[in-house]
């Protein structure tokens, strides 16, 4: 997040409000969204009962 200039503000953001839910391999998810013109896509996985965030792009 800090390479690429995201805030954990946005990532809760579009965790929140994603305009998009994808299905990725392996049981993960891209939860995508745009903050400020900018498309943020999030990769996450569900582990009971909370998500795990693996990368931000």
């Amino acid at each position: 997040m800090k390479q690429r200039g995201i805030t954990e503000m946005e990532v809760q953001h579009i965790l929140r409000y994603p305009n998009q839910i994808i299905k990725s391999f392996e049981g993960t998810q891209e939860a995508i969204g745009e903050v400020n013109d900018r498309t943020i896509r999030v990769k996450i996985t569900t582990i009971k009962s909370y998500i795990k965030i693996i990368t931000v792009m």
